[in-house]
């Protein structure tokens, strides 16, 4: 059975986009976790929480496979077979899945978010009066308010005032009417557990009590240099923020300011662009000494770029930089990608020629000839010798018979005792295709160190300017030791900022990276900041442009993960 998926999305104007795809499988999974067949990056849905599986003649089994069910047509359940044909409707946290039979038999799972319409009905006036034998409306009133704060206050605190050391807190009388909502989806196992987070009665949650479970966030500066940062607040704040702090209310800068409990099975609202610009839009007026710029928004006020650059490969060390300043990189290799995407030069030329064997299309290399995106899109993975170069530039030293001996690639020791062993008289071999630039006789590819006539051992050849080493890599004597300087390639230049090469897969590579026209591995091929203006600008953006909010590329706590923003819509 062939499952279709079909995702509903909307833009910021509220225009539908459609992606649609077909999934050749028996059974499909349903979770938070990516490696799912639908992946619904929800706090109220389960890493892995259901599976959908056909039973034949349009029919399904849906079986939850976590600790909680799921919605069919308006009731919870955790098993159910479902006829397609009549279709039904699935409910996973704020998603609806809709099931449905397509003429060519598919079934079809139409997968969108739940739009909750806000408005709410007032009840009406019976018109019915009571007033000539009930008391008066002040009366009841005050009558009501006793009755309330003897049932919901006095006598909550009376039985923890007066609980046995044994008694949990949240079977204390009346505590239940203290909660203004059910826990989200990652802390439901704390349902019953009230005192794991409020530790003393009618205090605000602790800082410490969060980080005595949420250990690896680190918070999003040392808090002396939050607490210098943040803009002071004008006289109506610090009168709020007194009447919080005498009620044991912590802040501003604690973990209750962000993360609001009790808001049920829901997303955690995400931050404004304000709540940002609160500190960084005037922050060098405020922290003299900050290496950041002053940033409020992103189509406005927003420092260049200033990426991680490998100053020193041995080393490994870094240095940011600003884009601006044009920064030159020593990443270890000898590159350039001029000649590799030049499509009239020698290695488009090869490349034709390879083109059987490798899959290079017709006009040459192409970036994505080298440059494989991830499992997840959202980078690269690193360019390998055997995979990516070595259609082209052959490590072939000798040949016995009719079998080739060949550099183990990365190995300096190795190639050392395997050309130690070639004898003196050792012809190049050649290929019998054409090489690009002057390294042979009539430009013919001989898999050999150097160019015929070259002088010197086949260790110092190979290392050479043109020898098979030193082609790519710069070589170094250490101790008389042949050597290489270690290639040292950053997965990513900018730590502090999240980028999602999934998301601008309509994008060609040339348009934000000029690497045709580079002619040297230390240029840092990377956009600037007018380059990205010219789509994204801040959270109000105009129609036409696409509104980019801080939390698109930048994640509160410095974990290194992906924005909340970012792996919502990664649906």
């Amino acid at each position: 059975m062939t499952f279709r998926l079909r995702t509903i999305d909307f833009t910021a104007d509220g225009r539908k986009i459609v992606r649609e795809k077909d999934i050749a499988k028996p059974l499909l999974s349903i979770g938070r976790s990516a490696e799912n067949d639908i992946h619904l990056p929800d706090l109220a849905v389960e890493p892995s929480h259901a599976t959908i599986a056909e039973q034949g003649a349009g029919r399904v089994q849906v079986e939850a496979t976590g600790s909680l069910g799921f919605g069919l047509d308006g009731q919870t359940s955790r098993s159910a077979s479902v006829d397609c044909r009549t279709g039904a409707e699935l409910r996973f946290g704020g998603t609806r899945i809709s099931l449905g039979l397509e003429d060519d038999g598919a079934v079809l799972l139409t997968v969108e978010l739940v739009r909750e319409d806000e408005s709410k009905d007032t009840a009406e006036k019976d018109g019915l009066s009571l007033s000539s034998v009930m008391p008066g409306k002040r009366t009841i009133s005050w009558i009501l308010a006793a009755i309330v704060l003897a049932v919901f206050l006095a006598l909550p605190i009376i039985s923890n005032l007066t609980r046995s050391p044994d008694l949990k807190q949240s079977q204390i009388i009346g505590d239940k009417a203290w909660t203004p909502g059910p826990l989200s989806a990652a802390h439901h196992q704390l349902e019953t557990k009230c005192e794991a987070c409020h530790v003393k009665p009618f205090q605000s949650v602790r800082d410490e009590t969060c980080m005595n479970c949420h250990k690896a966030v680190h918070d999003h500066a040392p808090s002396g240099r939050l607490a210098l940062a943040r803009a002071e607040p004008g006289l109506g704040g610090k009168v709020l923020w007194g009447v919080a702090h005498a009620f044991g209310k912590p802040g501003p800068g604690a973990c209750v300011d962000c993360h609001n409990e009790h808001q049920g099975m829901n997303r955690m609202e995400l931050p404004k662009q304000q709540f940002c610009a609160d500190c960084h839009g005037s922050l060098k007026d405020r922290l003299k000494d900050t290496g950041l710029g002053n940033a409020s928004d992103f189509g406005r006020i927003h420092p260049q770029f200033s990426p991680a650059v490998m100053t020193d490969p041995v080393a490994k060390t870094f240095q940011r930089v600003s884009l601006d300043a044009n920064p030159r990189e020593n990443s270890g290799l000898e590159f350039e990608h001029k000649v590799h995407l030049d499509p009239r030069g020698g290695v488009a030329k090869m490349a034709m020629t390879l083109s059987g064997d490798k899959g290079y299309g017709a006009n040459g290399l192409v970036c994505a000839d080298c440059h494989r995106p991830s499992e997840d899109g959202v980078r690269f993975k690193p360019i390998t010798m055997e995979r990516d170069c070595e259609a082209c530039h052959s490590l072939v030293y000798d040949k016995v018979g009719d079998t080739f001996r060949k550099l183990k690639h990365g190995d300096v020791a190795q190639m050392v005792a395997d050309l130690s062993v070639v004898g003196a008289n050792t012809q190049p071999i050649v290929t019998g295709r054409s090489r690009p630039g002057d390294y042979a006789a009539e430009h013919v590819y001989y898999a050999n160190f150097s160019p015929p006539g070259g002088t010197g051992s086949f260790v110092q050849r190979a290392l050479a300017k043109d020898g098979v080493c030193g082609e790519c890599h710069k070589p170094v004597w250490k101790n008389g030791k042949p050597g290489v300087v270690p290639v040292t390639i950053p997965a990513r230049y900018m730590a502090h900022g999240w980028f999602d090469h999934a998301s601008h897969k309509q994008t060609k590579c040339a348009d934000c990276h000029a690497a045709a026209g580079s002619t040297s591995a230390s240029d840092v091929l990377l956009p600037k900041l007018a380059q990205c203006q010219s789509c994204h600008l801040g959270e109000d953006a105009p129609k036409g442009k696409v509104p980019s909010s801080c939390a698109m590329c930048h994640a509160y706590h410095p974990t290194g993960s992906a924005p909340l923003l970012t792996r919502r819509n990664k649906r």
